[in-house]
């Protein structure tokens, strides 16, 4: 056993505060369209072996 247990919350820290900053500049995709396009992609895949291409 590790004699400093303390560090691993206090290195993640860090982190938590890293991902939770807003970037004005990010793109921005509403989740809804994330799902539309992997189902669409998906069926688009589908049609494509059925029909051998």
């Amino acid at each position: 056993m590790s004699s400093n247990d303390g560090g691993g919350l206090m290195s993640s820290a860090g982190l938590v505060r890293y991902f939770d900053a807003e970037d004005n500049n990010a793109i921005r995709i509403d989740p809804r369209t994330v799902i539309a396009f992997g189902a669409f992609f998906g069926f688009l895949v589908l049609i494509l072996r059925a029909v051998g291409i």
